[in-house]
């Protein structure tokens, strides 16, 4: 279904875009606003009439975004808010609440009108006019997700990530769920296990695993239609963790056999072209992700013992260890995945025996741990390059979990059952809504 979203710049209101810190109200008089990345400015949701569900999924959207410090109004806050655009809103009130930023949606017949307020220069950053599906349209939770990362780019330069989404497998089946932890949708039917999911570039497909009778054949699932193809050479055999070329046109994957596991591609728009990059026949080799540039492959090998990280050329040439590790200190790592702006790779090693997650700098090859409560495993990027999506059992049984890695933040994805192996969208722009199995 197509996303039913237009957006409409009110004449004469958008203003140049600025950004600001995060010194409270009461710290001292501000001349100006200036936006430091890393800091966390205070910013108000004005209460208002009507539109109390898109105002609950955008607060919950710029928290997530850990951009902001979302000022929670105590008892009586909602009579400051305006009716009317002509009422206005009560900077000095909401400056008093410690907040740097107020946003303001007023409803219209098709959707509403959204201004953001810079509080301390007393005038407004932003205003649009959006067209939103009614509530019962399956577009509408992109819809709204879209307007928050519209609201974090006029503050900081880039959007936020509300307009994602988070595929995983739980009992066998292949689910996705929103950003924020809402609209859970299973992807594949009951039966054959599915595996591995990996997210299209432009959010149309997800490629997976179909465990059946013994082997496991690639599948590529087109969301809007359900239609499903196997990928060229996985007809035969096991082939597992496929990940897309940022062309969209090749996947990349696990291929094993009686000659070993290797790394191989695949034309899946012309059904053609398979190439085997690696030769495993004393080493396994699985894994692979594609630099943002699709020049580069890291993935993993136990050609050296243990499983480990190397990286090689796209086309299988100039393989080398990626990732250092210390034999004694750590153990095996799996599951990397390039970012987004290709300067750091994540993945999960053994430490003390439990997995934890890891993120290294490709320029300089530092690597940090980010966690350290439970096993964590299996991490993949959101969009902005800033926060990961990870299996983590710290609650008791296996959820997602979601780092900021700027805050070290963590926050949940509540889901059903067991979860494993997620896969982050990119933003999902005009993504259809996709049947139910």
């Amino acid at each position: 279904m197509k996303l039913l979203i237009c957006w409409a710049f009110t004449a004469g209101v958008a203003l140049p875009l600025v950004a600001q810190d995060t010194t409270r109200a009461n710290e001292g008089v501000r001349v100006g606003i200036t936006y430091t990345p890393g800091t966390r400015p205070g910013l108000v949701v004005v209460p208002g009439p009507g539109l109390d569900s898109v105002r609950a999924m955008i607060r919950r959207d710029l928290d997530f975004s850990d951009r902001f410090e979302v000022v929670v109004l105590p008892d009586g806050g909602g009579t400051a808010g305006p009716r009317t655009l002509a009422e206005g809103v009560n900077y000095g009130l909401f400056r008093s609440f410690g907040a740097s930023f107020a946003l303001e949606l007023l409803a219209d017949a098709t959707g509403a009108t959204v201004r953001l307020h810079d509080l301390v220069g007393t005038r407004i950053l932003n205003q649009q006019t959006v067209v939103l599906p009614p509530p019962t349209d399956p577009a509408f939770r992109l819809a709204v997700h879209r307007l928050s990362d519209e609201v974090v780019r006029w503050v900081t330069g880039t959007p936020g990530i509300a307009e994602t989404r988070v595929a995983f497998v739980s009992g066998g089946r292949i689910y996705r769920i929103d950003s924020d932890g809402y609209g859970l949708t299973p992807l594949t039917a009951e039966g054959p296990t599915s595996l591995s999911p990996a997210w299209s570039p432009d959010g149309t497909r997800i490629a997976y695993t179909r465990l059946g009778e013994g082997k496991g054949g690639v599948a590529v699932v087109t969301l809007a239609t359900g239609a499903t193809q196997l990928a060229p050479g996985t007809q035969t055999a096991l082939n597992i963790t496929p990940m897309w070329h940022p062309d969209g046109r090749t996947l990349i994957y696990a291929h094993s056999d009686e000659n070993g596991t290797n790394i191989v591609t695949a034309n899946v728009a012309d059904n053609c072209c398979v190439q085997r990059l690696t030769v495993g026949r004393f080493a396994d080799n699985l894994s692979p992700t594609y630099s943002p540039d699709g020049r580069r492959v890291a993935f993993v090998s136990t050609r050296a013992g243990p499983p480990q990280i190397y990286s090689m050329d796209a086309d299988g040439t100039d393989q080398d260890l990626l990732v250092p590790f210390d034999f004694g200190a750590t153990g095996s790592s799996n599951a990397p995945e390039w970012s987004p702006d290709g300067a750091s790779v994540i993945f999960h090693r053994e430490v003390s025996g439990s997995p934890q997650i890891f993120q290294m700098d490709v320029a300089s090859r530092r690597v940090k741990q980010l966690t350290s409560s439970g096993r964590n495993e299996d991490p993949t990027w959101a969009p902005d390059g800033r926060h990961i999506a990870f299996v983590s059992d710290r609650s008791g049984r296996r959820q997602l979990w979601i780092i900021d890695t700027e805050t070290s933040r963590v926050r949940q994805l509540i889901v059903p059952g067991a979860a494993r192996l997620p896969s982050w969208s990119r933003r999902l722009r005009a993504a259809p809504a996709g049947p139910t199995p």
